[in-house]
């Protein structure tokens, strides 16, 4: 490839970020959607003629796997571009490093890390498993690691796909370091071929070393024949479990490792905690009663617990709320259950005392503790500070969604991070959040709030719903640049009307025309009546959903937006399209759960400020907001 290259289709070159496995990676950028974009290139003509066809078929089965891929721990593809010269794939351009990098700079992981690094690893490639792809090289080089610590998957150059038939048994691929031994023999491969690929990773990073080291052929007939030193002779700091989960990954019939992702993820951090002398929870009931979980309380309670160890308070009878309390708890339903994680042992002292009199109250500093639990007992709210060393807040409120989606979720932080906000919202779907320190009576009225509305909708059943082929109910784009609006008619004009409004009044009267179902906004300062109207949207209406896209960096307002708007997600600009069909579907599907089962818009209580009702937007704007159809 010419090095005067300066453009690939649509896309700017802005500079080399280094040669891949098979050519040349650029810096690019998108001009139509304003973003960042990394380019893998495959010069056609520097290629041998007896390798042309392998090279180019293994090329475009990375487009066709990755590209059916999407998942926050896989590098996403964008396009594919390919022509008489050469063949290009558009991607993700990840801000970091590989963890061969880090490897190689020496740099320390502590156990922890360690486990967050495999674990999300594993939460990935167990997704591609899902989707039927096995990605067949799997190595550190092929593991990133963004600048905020989120790990994702690359460099599905020569993965499998169900169905194709493109690569034959007997084929030798993959790197020979982290080969498993029916790659070396050219058997069959599955899905236990990149877990014990990943094994040999977390071998590494607990040991120092790889199991097997030395010429291609030394490595080989180790992989096939001799067993590797266990991890905890080359590391005392490791328990004997771990000896066990790496011994059984690493094992050399595939029929004899963990079958699943999920399986090995699991086992990998339970022999992490026994590393580190955390003491395992208790064993799992099934379907608990409130006797049931009021003995597991008491038993949690009894002694002093190491830190990570979930600690519980639930009195069978709640005390009496004093008169002048300004909190008002229907006595007819159940008594409801909080879970506290906070890193800091005063935080979780502090929080217990102030809630163990009319809640069944858990804490825990592990957020790995805290996702066991609710695995095993349902939780009504789940209160989470952000930074902490073992799992991030936005992390733990994003995976217990997925576990327990009735569960009301507040994050609780001192540290105003947008990035954190933002992922709160997206990943979290947070209720509220609440900065430290905190007033105890706001907090008391909040956590009321969020346990009437647990408990109201505890029960609540909703099929899946999946997208018809036309909505009559549409999506208002609110944005003085029209880019936004062009951008969306092209991901789903097929699917439902998308419409334009340059501001709030242009936007209220589309809606009074209009059934709308989900809002697509700019907010920044110069649209203050823009955030009243959504914030007013939400309390008259609310079961629209609202998206901001913005390039605001205003934590304030965004947490606002939260607490008042309870917006669906919020979009950095410049967007990122893939992100945004996923979102707008999202939003669509949500607003018709909502159309089956409405009461689950009462999840979505907003914060009721008197300056939000009083402003001089306000009542232009509930007036037009009384006209909506829909």
């Amino acid at each position: 490839m010419s090095e005067a290259l300066k453009k690939i289709g649509k896309y700017e070159i802005q500079g080399e970020l280094g040669t891949g496995g098979m050519g040349v990676v650029y810096k690019g950028w998108d001009p139509a959607i304003s973003r960042e974009v990394a380019i893998k290139g495959v010069n056609k003509k520097a290629l041998q003629d007896g390798e042309r066809e392998t090279v180019l078929s293994r090329f475009r089965r990375e487009a066709q796997a990755v590209g059916r891929l999407v998942h926050p721990r896989i590098v996403q593809i964008y396009d594919f571009i390919e022509d008489e010269n050469a063949a290009y794939i558009i991607m993700e351009l990840v801000h970091g490093k590989t963890l061969a990098h880090h490897l190689e700079s020496k740099d320390n992981f502590g156990l922890r890390e360690i486990s967050q690094i495999i674990t999300q690893t594993l939460d990935g490639i167990g997704y591609a498993h899902a989707q039927g792809v096995v990605h067949r090289d799997m190595k550190s080089a092929n593991i990133m690691i963004n600048n905020d610590g989120r790990v994702k998957i690359n460099d599905f150059g020569i993965a499998r796909v169900d169905s194709t038939t493109l690569t034959r048994v007997g084929d030798l691929v993959g790197t020979p370091s982290f080969m498993s031994p029916e790659q070396f023999r050219g058997e069959q491969i599955g899905a236990t071929t990149d877990l014990y690929s990943i094994g040999v990773i977390a071998y590494e990073l607990l040991t120092g070393r790889r199991p097997f080291v030395g010429s291609l052929a030394a490595i080989m007939h180790q992989v096939v024949n001799a067993i590797p030193p266990k991890p905890s002779t080359l590391n005392p700091a490791l328990a004997p479990e771990m000896d066990e989960v790496l011994g059984k990954v690493l094992a050399k019939n595939p029929a004899d490792r963990y079958q699943t992702a999920a399986e090995f993820s699991e086992a990998f951090r339970k022999a992490i905690d026994a590393s580190l002398g955390v003491v395992a929870p208790q064993p799992a009931v099934a379907a608990p009663n409130g006797s049931m979980l009021l003995d597991a309380a008491r038993m949690l309670n009894k002694n002093q617990q190491p830190d990570g160890v979930l600690a519980g308070s639930a009195e069978s009878e709640p005390d009496d709320i004093d008169e002048d309390s300004p909190i008002f708890i229907d006595t007819g339903v159940k008594k409801a259950r909080l879970l506290i994680v906070d890193d800091e042992e005063r935080i979780l002292t502090a929080l217990k005392s102030l809630f163990r009199h009319r809640y069944h109250v858990f804490t825990t500093t592990d957020g790995n503790k805290a996702l066991d639990f609710i695995t095993r007992y349902q939780m009504h709210v789940i209160i989470s500070d952000q930074r902490m060393p073992i799992m991030l807040g936005s992390e733990l409120l994003r995976r217990s969604r997925e576990i327990s989606p009735r569960s009301v979720r507040i994050l609780l932080t001192g540290y105003s991070d947008l990035a954190a906000i933002v992922g709160s919202i997206n990943d979290g779907e947070v209720y509220r959040f609440i900065s430290k320190p905190w007033d105890n009576q706001s907090l008391q009225t909040i956590v009321a709030e969020a346990s009437t509305i647990a408990l109201e909708l505890a029960d609540t059943r909703t099929t899946a719903i999946a997208l018809p082929e036309k909505m009559k109910a549409g999506v208002l784009v609110i944005d003085e640049d029209e880019e936004v609006f062009r951008v969306v008619r092209e991901l789903i004009g097929g699917l439902c009307p998308v419409l334009y409004a340059n501001g709030a009044d242009a936007a209220l009267d589309t809606m009074g025309k209009h059934e709308i179902a989900v809002v697509i906004a700019d907010v920044e300062s110069s649209h203050e009546k823009v955030a009243s109207m959504l914030k007013l949207l939400k309390q008259e209406h609310p079961q629209i959903l609202s998206i901001i896209a913005t390039k605001a960096k205003d934590a304030e307002l965004v947490i606002d937006l939260i607490n008042q708007a309870q917006v669906f997600r919020i979009l950095h600009k410049p967007l990122n399209v893939s992100t945004m069909k996923e979102q707008i579907h999202s939003a669509l599907q949500r607003y018709l759960t909502y159309q089956q089962a409405p009461e689950l818009v009462h999840a979505h209580k907003v914060e009721i400020p008197e300056k939000v009702r009083t402003s001089g937007f306000a009542a232009s704007i509930l007036r037009g907001l009384a006209l909506l159809r829909g």
